[in-house]
């Protein structure tokens, strides 16, 4: 299982805590407005914000809240001006992170950012480090307990997307950057249950953690995606099966 899916995975399981927290809301909200800024706010000529309100409805994020964040976007209502910053950096034990921010103080969030990687053991990189090592990439995660693999295998290709991955519990659709639009629609036009989607920073060369390294990377992990500036992280880690089944004991 690679890295940004492995993580994944962990940030499913934690989902409901984040919602209780209002951290999924907060995020949402800053990717829809960021969207509605850049695209238009009309979801059918704008398909980032065609996914950042099906990503809002993914968290029960009531209607009002979205058509306000959407008019914060396109100006016509007051808001907050939120700027996008990617960060590089590295965790303990030379795995690579991408994290990618929504801020309205570039300054206060790179300073954040420092300390907390500073804290638990990693560091900012300098712009291109680790860049080059992440391939951005639609990812669509299907419930694999819905649907036969082959079955949405096949559907999957057909659609247009470039690989399929069974990852137990999930499979999730690649697509290129160019085609994950086409690719989801296709896909939720012949019923597949799509869990979520959106793009993602996936690694070329994937650090493997042992069960004594996975912990401090997985702190360091849950630590920056909880600043309320940090939209998503991405890191080349793997961790096996095995090494997570004791670590959840």
């Amino acid at each position: 299982m690679s890295g940004h899916s492995k993580w994944a995975t962990i940030k499913r399981k934690k989902a409901g805590i984040d919602a209780a927290r209002g951290k999924m809301f907060t995020k949402a909200i800053k990717e829809i407005t960021i969207a509605a800024r850049t695209g238009g706010g009309d979801p059918v000529g704008n398909p980032r914000l065609r996914t950042a309100i099906a990503a809002a409805k993914a968290v029960n994020m009531p209607a009002d809240n979205i058509e306000r964040a959407i008019k914060k976007g396109t100006g016509s209502l007051d808001g907050v001006n939120y700027e996008e910053m990617v960060y590089e950096a590295y965790a303990p034990h030379g795995v690579a992170m991408m994290i990618e921010s929504t801020t309205d103080n570039r300054n206060r969030t790179s300073g954040d950012l420092r300390h907390i990687l500073t804290k638990y053991g990693g560091n900012l990189a300098e712009p291109g480090a680790v860049g080059w090592n992440f391939q951005q990439k639609g990812v669509i995660v299907i419930d694999a307990s819905r649907v036969e693999e082959d079955a949405a295998m096949t559907l999957a290709l057909e659609s247009g997307a470039e690989d399929f991955r069974n990852e137990g519990e999930t499979f999730e659709v690649i697509t290129a950057m160019s085609e994950f639009h086409t690719v989801r629609e296709a896909l939720e036009s012949k019923g597949l249950p799509v869990m979520e989607a959106g793009l993602q920073r996936l690694p070329n060369t994937i650090v493997q953690l042992s069960e004594k390294e996975a912990p401090s990377v997985l702190k360091l992990m849950e630590m920056v995606e909880d600043n309320d500036d940090v939209q998503k992280v991405f890191a080349n880690f793997d961790i096996s099966d095995e090494v997570m089944a004791r670590l959840e004991m």
